[in-house]
């Protein structure tokens, strides 16, 4: 049979109702088929896609860790101190040369990064090690420390550069095996030539030290300290409410449940206003013991108009907190956000701001109106004090502290530890290298107990 004649066969056969229908499953099969490759190859792709995205973040953050680390360590007087920043900084290196690792990129392109996290990695080491035998660094350690917090920065911002063509979509994890070259180049070809002894050596996670005020979140799992009164029942708790809010302004309150799991034992309502849109309501959580106001969100839409600046919205925080029984209590820092501004208030007794007690009250720029509260510190902590005399001057303490650093202002603080314990403190607010540091001092022993570095961005004070 000719080709011809076949081609006419298979046509007489198509005409054909049944065969014309397997045809036409064949080739709805072969395109299902193709269709599930095709979706499998981008689900492949997509999930390593979010692979390096979660490596490069996380790398990004512990390489941000370092600089700031490195940065402190410039402030640290005390080897003790210095030991434990040190640690962390040989920790929060290779958890970013682990991270560098995982991205598509070849080793030569990342040679130089990958030294200089080795190398600030080697040098966190010896002198964590150096600083627990309580020796102090010496002036040519200072140097070679601010050498390699220069290099840091420009790590930093080389990667934050990256980070940027990631999301604009300029670059794809695809094309980094070329376009790396480039970008990874900046870091540093000049390292300084320092060699450290090759030590095996393990790490664990740590977490990333970033706060929105300090000891914005310390709690204590102890029974809470500021719970007063007697228990109430779900009704009661229900005109706490009222009462809260302005008895002319609530329409409704509605129980929607309890919670006994945490030391602070709750009852959680839900708030309709008057005159308000249906769907603008609070939802709130009110201690059963004595019914403070632990926790409280109104979801109400925000202008965009700022009507209300910072200052403005300070006091105007302050006032609602004295209007609700909360006394002394004076704004640290603040997040804005939204036309919204989140302000830490801490307690002061006498001179002593007590960070521990601590409420966050979130304020709309758009007519002042505080649409959300958080006391949860201040439940937990709060009690008037003995507070004992200071052992050691002003003078003294600041004598403690490093020459480098210029001090700006000065006072008296407790500040809660990792320990669930207070310490008694001189605070004092300095800078460094055009950066804002809080350096804190034992006031009965002088001993160098924390020191923060202070974020002031375009949306508010933080600190680190």
């Amino acid at each position: 049979m000719s080709i011809r004649e076949k081609l006419l066969d298979f046509k007489r056969r198509l005409s054909d109702r049944k065969m014309y229908s397997i045809v036409i499953v064949a080739i709805a099969v072969v395109a299902m088929w193709g269709f599930y490759q095709y979706k499998s190859a981008a689900s492949l792709r997509q999930e390593l896609d979010n692979q390096y995205n979660r490596a490069f973040y996380d790398m990004l953050g512990y390489v941000n860790n370092v600089e700031v680390l490195l940065i402190k360590s410039l402030i640290s007087n005390s080897p003790e101190k210095t030991a434990g920043t040190m640690q962390e900084a040989w920790r929060q290196a290779n958890l970013a040369q682990t991270n560098l690792g995982q991205l598509p990129i070849s080793q030569n392109v990342l040679s130089n990064t990958s030294k200089f996290l080795t190398q600030v990695g080697d040098l966190a080491y010896s002198l964590n090690n150096q600083g627990m035998g309580g020796e102090s660094l010496s002036e040519e350690q200072y140097g070679l420390i601010e050498q390699l917090h220069g290099f840091s920065v420009s790590l930093e911002q080389s990667l934050n550069d990256l980070q940027n063509q990631i999301a604009a979509g300029r670059i794809k994890w695809g094309e980094l095996e070329d376009k790396g070259k480039r970008i990874f180049k900046k870091t540093s070809e000049d390292m300084p030539n320092v060699q450290f002894e090759n030590i095996d050596k393990t790490f664990q996670d740590y977490p990333t030290l970033i706060y929105d005020g300090p000891f914005s979140d310390h709690m204590t799992d102890a029974q809470p300290k500021g719970l007063t009164g007697e228990e109430m029942n779900v009704e009661q708790g229900k005109e706490r409410v009222k009462s809260f809010f302005g008895q002319d302004r609530v329409e409704q309150v509605e129980d929607i449940g309890s919670n006994d799991q945490f030391s602070i034992k709750t009852y959680s309502y839900s708030v309709k206003f008057r005159d308000a849109p249906e769907d603008q309501m609070a939802m709130v959580d009110v201690a059963k013991r004595g019914g403070d106001m632990l926790w409280m969100l109104y979801n109400r839409s925000v202008d965009a108009k700022e009507q209300i600046n910072i200052d403005q919205a300070k006091a105007l925080g302050k006032k609602f907190l004295e209007e609700h029984g909360y006394k002394d209590m004076v704004d640290t820092y603040y997040l804005k956000e939204d036309n919204t501004a989140v302000i830490n208030y801490a307690y002061k007794q006498g001179d002593v701001i007590v960070y521990p007690d601590l409420i966050k009250v979130k304020i709309a720029l758009d007519d002042g109106e505080v649409i959300g509260l958080e006391s949860k510190g201040y439940i937990n902590n709060h009690t008037t004090r003995d507070i004992p005399q200071p052992r050691i001057s002003i003078e003294e303490a600041q004598a403690l502290i490093t020459p480098r650093m210029d001090i700006l202002s000065s006072g008296l603080a407790i500040i809660p530890t990792d320990f669930k314990s207070e310490i008694f403190t001189y605070e004092f607010k300095g800078t460094l290298n055009d950066r804002d540091f809080l350096v804190y001092i034992n006031a009965e022993n002088g001993r160098e107990e924390k020191i923060l570095m202070i974020m002031d961005t375009p949306n508010g004070v933080l600190t680190m």
